[in-house]
């Protein structure tokens, strides 16, 4: 049986006259008859009574006519479905991310694309940089949101918006009222640090804090940054963090602006070189979007 007879089929059951189907059809009547028979020979039923007047359906063609228009009309819908999965217009993203993203302008990245490409699934992969790094190595997502810029023979960076690092110190400290601070001036302090050894953003905070001679004691290494941010309300020391996040805890802390140069403050989107799912280059587009947006507005900082 084949896609063209059940096509056939349907329209000669709907026009009831094969001069008209065929017309309808593009084709002549004999090829239009012949596939007919055919169709009725594979399926040993009758679809049709025809004399040289008329054309019916029998009550096995009728039947037949509702599962052949459910049929092709799921094959419509998989057509336009493939359709919108090659142009990006449909499908999914997988993106890994860590949790301080959350602080930022992600969440309204994600209302933007989803609000645009409404048939795309966006699944997001909470997990440590390194962990979002092998992942993304795997094909196991489309796009980490990084604040470490990524370069080499298979991983490459676009840069979306930036998040400067700043001090976070409890409310009451002898900081606290400062607006700016150096990194030197925290030599004495007691630190709350990122691990280390799951983020890039984390090493490249130690070594600045070791280029500066500071963060010699360290009261917990998290895996967060919003642990961090707990306990530095909780008084248990300050800490080096991205301004989204010093926002989001308001008053509850005190937040002084770095100079620009102590590390890296931009968020990156780091892909695959060999690309990924068509989905994902419309989502680019939205996060450089939404970073062009950010730059433009004035830090209040």
């Amino acid at each position: 049986m084949e896609l063209r007879q059940l096509r056939y089929f349907a329209v000669l059951a709907e026009e009831l006259n094969f001069t008209r189907a065929a017309a309808r059809l593009h084709i002549s009547q004999p090829p239009l008859s012949l596939q007919i028979a055919q169709l009725e020979r594979e399926l040993d039923v009758r679809l049709f009574d025809r004399n040289n007047r008329r054309v019916a359906l029998t009550e096995a063609g009728a039947a037949f006519l509702n599962d052949v228009r459910l049929t092709l009309g799921r094959l419509a819908d998989a057509t336009l479905r493939a359709r919108d999965v090659d142009q990006g217009l449909a499908g999914r993203i997988e993106i890994g991310l860590s949790g301080s993203h959350f602080m930022g302008p992600v969440p309204a990245l994600i209302a933007r694309y989803t609000q645009r490409h409404p048939q795309v699934s966006v699944l997001l992969n909470e997990m440590n940089p390194a962990t979002q790094l092998e992942a993304l190595r795997g094909h196991r997502i489309d796009v980490s949101i990084s604040r470490t810029k990524v370069d080499d023979e298979v991983l490459q960076s676009v840069p979306l918006w930036s998040d400067p690092v700043m001090a976070a110190l409890p409310r009451g400290h002898a900081l606290s009222n400062r607006r700016r601070l150096k990194l030197v001036e925290l030599a004495d302090e007691t630190f709350v640090m990122l691990r280390q050894e799951t983020s890039g953003f984390a090493r490249a905070l130690a070594q600045a804090c070791a280029q500066a001679g500071v963060a010699r004691r360290v009261a917990q290494t998290v895996a967060e940054v919003p642990a961090q941010l707990a306990l530095v309300e909780a008084g248990l020391g300050v800490a080096l963090v991205p301004r989204s996040a010093c926002q989001q805890f308001g008053d509850r802390i005190a937040a002084c602006v770095l100079p620009a140069n102590v590390v890296n403050g931009m968020v990156y989107a780091v892909t695959h070189r060999q690309g990924g799912r068509r989905a994902l280059a419309p989502f680019l587009r939205a996060a450089v979007e939404i970073g062009q947006e950010q730059r433009s507005v004035p830090s209040s900082g």
